[in-house]
């Protein structure tokens, strides 16, 4: 387990402590351990216990709990609060705007023990009559308990894809040649899946109806050749055919509504599309377009031959190391992305305003950071670190560092972390600041979206986009499958008024490299294009960019 894992059982324990009144002295010092481990640069399954002792504020109790989540995962004391907790209360603690305090407040009082009877008690009036629950935080914790409500039977597109090949693992180990590929949302790589559909056939596909399924089935839903039910909540189909109408069915299940109505529209009859269709035949030499970018946003006219692809990318730019938030080294961090073939690394901390939350750098430990950047640029010759930081848009849309101080980074990431509760046009002029301010090299997750667990703020895209392109600022497509924002509908909006896009991992361990494929998904749905891409750029050319970028915005 990574420190960031352990310090998340501790604060869970801490939760529940709070919650069923124990000791508040013993509460108290996990917390104050929890703050100083968060700002550990050290690994904690890397030191001794002897080691771990000398940590600010651990004792010798949480000493023992560190130990024993690091070999079980867990803590006994956790474990036996968890017990004692509703399924209910455990669920309340995920959600957004409400501490456990206030829970407990609730539980007591009014014998509150899910998001149900929590949303029964705001519209009944009752939650708002207690200590605590002004009018604001009432409507604060509806709106969250709602997006909750609306988003717990969907998936972000990597757990739809993992719960998609355990399917189909499945399936082809009861049934010897059976063909199942996915279709619908996960073949078109949605950034959040509603509903996970494959297409399946055999040499008998009646056999397949008679499968015992991996998932809860509904025979409500069903019918004779499709079978429906759900995993994990999310609602999940089978569509069963014979093997010759394969090649046309997962053609038609596939491309969104927009997308093969604009073949209708050039002359393409849907309906009597014959057994032997096959998208090869359809999509082949320029007019290939993957299921990805089959989305009906200007795919019959974009040739795919210039979308972006993985191997097209250089170099990988935001991301985090021990020095704030990551859980790997800087060192680790760029040999890590050298050993995968990339020739550079934009290093992007955070900056000093996002200290108590994410262990951002003041100025003298940016200036560690950069001396140790030079020694290991000379030590790993050619790939190259790039100086970057993550600098928080202020709320009045400022960046967080003076000017002569935001000169001395190669790039610097602008992004929003905090006073997220915001209209249209406070949140568009934020950020239209920022764009203004001569340092801001990319426009970091413009809308601070979390998926499925928190909705970005509103902006106004085009004006956003419009400034961008005014002042030479790249965007980015943050490739965290929790945020993919850039949403991938702009990217066309985008690249016509000529701003670059970055695809950028966001990374905060070595294993969030992988996020990449998710960046380029999403920037080939919306038609992104190699001479549009800033990362596509080799280290020479990026080097140069960033050169002649501060050269004549500070000229």
């Amino acid at each position: 387990m990574d420190n960031r894992e352990i310090v998340k059982v501790l604060e869970s324990a801490v939760a529940l402590m709070e919650l069923h009144d124990l000791d508040a002295r013993k509460a108290k010092s996990y917390s104050n351990a929890i703050f100083n481990l968060e700002r550990l640069d050290t690994k904690l399954k890397e030191m001794t216990e002897e080691e771990i002792l000398k940590i600010n504020g651990v004792g010798p109790s949480i000493a023992k709990a560190i130990s024993e989540i690091l070999e079980t995962g867990t803590m006994t004391l956790l474990e036996e609060l968890h017990d004692k907790t509703p399924p209910g209360i455990i669920q309340l603690l995920n959600i957004r705007g409400i501490g456990a305090g206030k829970i407990k407040t609730a539980w007591k009082e009014l014998n509150i023990d899910s998001i149900e009877t929590m949303l029964d008690a705001i519209k009944s009036g009752d939650l708002g009559k207690l200590k605590g629950f002004g009018a604001k935080t009432v409507q604060n914790l509806q709106a969250s308990l709602q997006f909750y409500a609306d988003n717990k039977n969907k998936a972000t597109l990597p757990v739809g894809i993992e719960i998609g090949e355990l399917i189909i693992s499945d399936l082809q180990g009861k049934l010897k040649g059976l063909k199942i590929e996915p279709v619908g949302e996960l073949r078109l790589k949605r950034p959040v899946i509603h509903r996970i559909s494959f297409l399946a056939t055999s040499e008998k596909p009646e056999e397949i109806k008679r499968l015992e399924f991996p998932f809860t089935r509904n025979e409500e839903s069903s019918g004779p050749f499709v079978i429906r039910g759900e995993l994990e909540n999310i609602p999940v189909e089978v569509f069963v055919c014979n093997q010759s109408e394969f090649n046309r069915r997962i053609f038609t299940e596939t491309g969104s509504e927009h997308h093969l109505s604009q073949l209708a529209d050039q002359g393409l009859n849907i309906l009597d599309l014959a057994e032997d269709f096959s998208e090869d035949s359809l999509y082949k030499g320029e007019n290939e377009i993957p299921p990805v970018r089959r989305e009906g946003i200007k795919e019959l006219v974009t040739p795919s031959s210039e979308l972006i692809q993985e191997s097209d990318l250089k170099g990988i730019l935001h991301c985090h190391s021990t020095y704030s938030d990551g859980r790997n080294t800087l060192r680790e961090m760029a040999e890590g992305c050298r050993d995968l073939g990339y020739q550079y690394l934009g290093i992007a901390d955070h900056s000093k305003s996002a200290f108590y939350y994410a262990n951002g750098m003041y100025e003298n430990r940016v200036r560690d950071q950069h001396a140790e950047i030079d020694a290991l640029n000379k030590e790993l010759a050619p790939f190259k670190i790039f100086k970057g930081i993550e600098s928080d848009i202020l709320p009045d849309g400022d960046l967080d560092y003076e000017l002569n101080f935001l000169a001395e980074f190669d790039f610097v990431v602008a992004s929003i972390h905090s006073v997220l509760n915001m209209d249209i046009q406070k949140a568009t002029n934020r950020i239209l600041r920022a764009i203004e301010n001569p340092y801001t090299t990319i426009l970091g997750h413009l809308t601070g979206r979390v998926l499925l667990q928190r909705e970005g703020y509103p902006v106004d895209h085009k004006k956003i986009i419009d400034s961008c392109a005014e002042n030479d600022v790249v965007i980015e497509i943050n490739s965290h499958p929790s945020r993919l924002d850039l949403d991938w509908k702009w990217v066309d909006y985008a690249m016509e008024k000529g701003v670059i896009l970055s695809i950028n991992p966001d990374a905060h361990a070595l294993d969030g490299y992988e996020d990449m494929k998710y960046g380029v998904w999403m920037g080939q749905k919306g038609g992104l294009t190699t001479n549009m891409t800033l990362n596509a750029l080799s280290v020479g050319e990026i080097e140069e960019f960033f050169s002649k970028r501060k050269m004549k915005k500070t000229a």
